[in-house]
């Protein structure tokens, strides 16, 4: 049978009665990003925090921190989902548990705890890899101006470091704005499944993947132009030349 191609079901009523298959995907996208950017905040504070945990000459806290990432990082991220969603109310006290489930945007809460915390191991390894990247000089001349280690850390050797780590940081949120396809899986109403309920509502499913990959795309290109741009914009002539060379 003939495929019979409709672009104009995108103006049609869903089945919802909240408008058109369009205004759907339209909302999808809004979850999406806030899915996104709610997680791209957890995973860039916790990152930050495991990341400099483990360059410091502390062992406990390189140890602490080498754990916190094998733990998340060997773990696939669809079974993190489900055990953020289904099991961890389960291993709460009851009153806890109770309320998790029914908090009345569960979905998103979940993904985006699941999503901040499968992210920021990864994070933590560019953050890492930033600092390690820089001269061994920078970390004694801290210390030679009376600045404590945290100080140095905080007005040295991070502001540097996440320069030279821009664009892997870049990379990194491009993965977790499509990572959030995965909380489909728990009912979140995100962009992916929007076009999956529009292509069981309507039947045309070509066009709705299609404007679902155009959507994609588009994003992802703002995120990259924007990231280039604040690179640019924050970049120390020099500093990437001289950290590559360091060692």
């Amino acid at each position: 049978m003939n495929y019979k191609w409709n672009w104009g079901i995108f103006w049609a009523a869903n089945p919802e009665g909240s408008g058109n298959f369009l205004s759907t995907l339209i909302s999808g996208l809004g979850w999406t990003l806030s899915t996104a950017l709610c997680a791209w905040v957890i995973a860039l504070l916790l990152g930050t925090l495991v990341g400099t945990l483990r360059t410091t000459p502390i062992p406990w806290l390189v140890r602490l921190g080498n754990a916190y990432v094998e733990l998340f990082r060997n773990i696939p991220l669809l079974v993190q989902m489900f055990l953020w969603f289904f099991v961890l109310p389960e291993l709460l006290p009851v009153a806890w548990g109770d309320a998790l489930k029914q908090m009345p945007n569960a979905p998103f809460i979940t993904a985006v705890l699941c999503l901040g915390f499968f992210t920021s191991v990864r994070l933590a390894e560019q953050v890492k890899a930033g600092i390690q990247a820089l001269p061994r000089g920078q970390t004694l001349a801290g210390t030679a101006l009376g600045l404590t280690l945290p100080e140095t850390y905080r007005y040295v050797l991070l502001p540097q470091a996440f320069r030279i780590i821009l664009p892997p940081l870049a990379s990194e949120l491009l993965n977790i704005i499509k990572n959030t396809s995965v909380a489909l899986t728990i009912g979140l109403m995100e962009l992916t499944a929007r076009t999956r309920a529009m292509q069981e509502y309507s039947f045309q499913v070509f066009e709705a993947f299609a404007a679902a990959t155009l959507i994609y795309l588009l994003v992802n290109l703002v995120v990259v132009l924007g990231m280039r741009w604040l690179e640019r914009w924050v970049a120390v002539p020099g500093l990437v030349a001289e950290a590559s060379s360091a060692h």
